[in-house]
């Protein structure tokens, strides 16, 4: 049973993080961000708040807006939110979601480019499967919150063409990345941080989670076709709206193997720890690596997965592993309720940076595991991770968080403020996630 008096902390902690989506990280994005002269959104902001205005485009970054603030304009509406902030979510949302299908989306080869020039214009043309799971991601959230058919449309193509070009039929899993037209290519990192390797941690996990998403928005739209009700006054999910059932269940059976590949090959049964590296035939690369960060979100990913295709052995099957893996990442967290990002155990490096990403993953982590399985000493490492954020991440004067403090508590304004990896996405999705989950 759960003590009655964290019914009260979580209340607080759902006030807190409200008032930090709607008045801190939202009005940034929509203050500062918004490019009205080549449209979209500007693609950077360093850590000493100068625009730049030039700047790249990317792909992650539009598609990690589109999902952040259709997600807001969701959730949102079923809390105390003004309807003139509603409705500036939902034209930013829109404003993502016709840019991304105006500019990002290959009409030629279909799949998204990685980046455009500042003008919207191609810029580098490779195919990053990573890349196309966050733009479905994005696609399938507007989907749900407005019920817009040709968002879905789109998402299940790139749905297509992941399932086509990055699908190993032979080894299971899927490739990093192609070229442009679907060829082999030589580079398949996802950044300059990145070891070289055909299949990561990292792109299954962002594979995992927009395929749930769409099969749950696929799930939604196919019950308000076929229930005979009248909508509720200010619902916007359409009862016309027709979803074949063979779409479902192929992308049914693609969230169910991504789960399996997870538990069986992904999850090191020795360290619970999740590797991050492999060979095409799952051959365990770039040495002994631990991501904190990625193992306490996956943690809840995986189990959301799961929950999602709502099959009582899957769950028996993974709700254990969601657990181990989230002890696993306690060997990042500090006593102050943060967590660092990553450890070579090989070589002895520990990436001790505090990440704005890592301690939002970490937040969502143990509050699901308080949710789910009623443990406290989870709840208290939330309340913790969140408090560590109040002090330290978040930007009251210009809005949105720092990138991270460095381990000696100073500020690391080296990296970007808003930019191609810094996206209203790991945070809002904290903040909506709690909002959601204890509404």
């Amino acid at each position: 049973m759960k003590n009655p008096t964290n019914d009260c902390t979580v209340a607080t902690l759902k006030q807190e993080v409200l008032d930090v989506l709607t008045q801190n990280i939202l009005p940034f994005w929509l203050n500062q961000m918004q490019d009205y002269e080549h449209g979209g959104f500007y693609g950077r902001m360093d850590g000493h708040m100068q625009l730049h205005p030039e700047a790249e485009k990317g792909a992650i970054l539009n598609a990690r807006i589109l999902w952040s603030f259709s997600a807001a304009y969701r959730v949102l509406r079923m809390c105390n939110v003004q309807q003139a902030s509603l409705e500036n979510y939902l034209t930013a949302a829109t404003r993502a979601k016709d840019y991304i299908i105006d500019h990002f989306i290959d009409p030629e080869y279909g799949g998204v480019y990685w980046s455009l020039d500042y003008k919207g214009q191609p810029l580098d043309t490779k195919k990053q499967f990573y890349a196309i799971g966050f733009a479905i991601y994005g696609l399938s959230e507007y989907a749900r919150a407005t019920g817009d058919r040709e968002a879905l449309d789109y998402a299940l193509q790139l749905f297509d063409s992941i399932e086509e070009h990055a699908f190993d039929e032979e080894h299971n899993g899927y490739i990093e990345a192609t070229t442009r037209d679907w060829q082999p290519i030589a580079d398949m990192r996802l950044s300059d941080l990145d070891a070289n390797y055909p299949k990561s941690q990292n792109t299954h996990l962002h594979i995992i989670e927009p395929y749930a998403n769409l099969y749950r928005c696929l799930k939604e739209m196919q019950a308000a076709s076929t229930c005979d009700y009248v909508p509720a006054i200010g619902s916007v999910l359409p009862i016309d709206i027709s979803v074949p059932r063979e779409t479902i269940i192929r992308v049914e059976a693609a969230l169910r193997n991504l789960i399996d590949i997870f538990t069986d090959r992904i999850l090191n049964p020795e360290t619970h720890h999740l590797d991050l590296f492999f060979d095409m035939d799952w051959t365990r690369g770039a040495g002994h690596l631990e991501s904190y960060g990625h193992d306490i979100e996956c943690s809840w990913l995986m189990h959301e997965a799961a929950l999602v295709l709502a099959d009582e052995q899957v769950l028996a099957k993974v709700e254990p592993i969601v657990r181990m893996v989230a002890k696993a990442s306690e060997k990042g967290l500090r006593p102050d309720g943060s967590m660092i990002h990553e450890a070579n155990l090989d070589t002895g490096h520990i990436d001790d940076d505090l990440h704005w990403w890592v301690q939002a993953e970490n937040v969502v982590g143990w509050v699901n595991l308080y949710q789910h399985f009623g443990d406290e000493d989870a709840l208290q490492k939330a309340l913790n991770g969140w408090e560590y954020i109040k002090q330290n991440l978040i930007d009251y004067e210009h809005g949105e968080w720092y990138w991270s403090r460095r381990r000696d508590g100073s500020l690391n304004l080296d990296d970007d403020h808003a930019g191609f990896w810094k996206c209203p996405y790991h945070n809002s999705r904290m903040c909506l996630e709690i909002i959601e989950r204890f509404n």
